[in-house]
């Protein structure tokens, strides 16, 4: 879209993104965990609703790496969506599309 009318980003365009792409990846990281917690509470077999940790023995392989996917693409898919608004409101304000 933007970034392909526009051409290669500046450097100053990136420069200038970084801060915001920093707080765009801390934002998608609260969310996406908000998020995550909220399915796995309801999904989950354990009775404390608790994603389980790669050390705790007391559950199965096959939840604790379930756990870790479910996590995972939740987390991928909310900064990829965070992360690309974050890049069109930059290019809005400057002009500029930031990555490329």
């Amino acid at each position: 879209m933007a970034g392909s009318k526009q051409g290669k980003a500046s450097t100053s365009a990136k420069i200038l993104y970084q801060p915001i792409g920093l707080i765009s990846s801390i934002v998608a990281g609260v969310i996406a965990t908000a998020i995550f917690k909220q399915i796995w509470k309801r999904a989950s077999p354990n009775s404390t609703g608790d994603a389980p940790g790669p050390t705790q023995s007391e559950f199965p392989l096959k939840e604790i790496v379930l756990a870790a996917v479910v996590q995972g693409a939740i987390f991928s898919g909310i900064r990829a969506i965070v992360q690309r608004q974050g890049a069109k409101a930059f290019a809005k304000a400057t002009g500029e599309w930031p990555g490329d």
